[in-house]
């Protein structure tokens, strides 16, 4: 908390500062940490690893919507793309697809 009052009264932010403001952004910070590594603790356990990649960081940033928004601009070195497959290369569905299978086998 020392280290971001420094921090704060030194980066000309604001003409006054108050002592409140420190602890509210130690707060800040440490929320969000603590999300986001749990997010990637789970990422990394459902790949069975035991520690945190940065791939891990990436696609549990990724697959949250409101972290997703809040890091939409950052780059996560060593993070890799998400996993996506563009519509326009899956198979198109037939009519043949829809049709059900009772109907399939005629009355024999």
């Amino acid at each position: 908390m020392g280290r971001i009052y420094r921090l704060l009264k030194r980066g000309n932010y604001a003409d006054r500062i108050g002592t409140g403001t420190a602890i509210y952004l130690a707060a800040v910070l440490e929320y969000l940490s603590a999300e986001i590594l749990e997010l990637a603790g789970k990422a990394a356990w459902e790949k069975k690893k035991t520690r945190i990649l940065p791939r891990h960081i990436q696609l549990a940033v990724r697959n949250d919507d409101e972290l997703n928004k809040l890091l939409s601009c950052v780059t996560i070195a060593q993070g890799g793309v998400m996993p996506t497959i563009l519509s326009q290369l899956l198979p198109k569905k037939t009519s043949r697809d829809a049709v059900p299978s009772q109907e399939k086998g005629g009355s024999q």
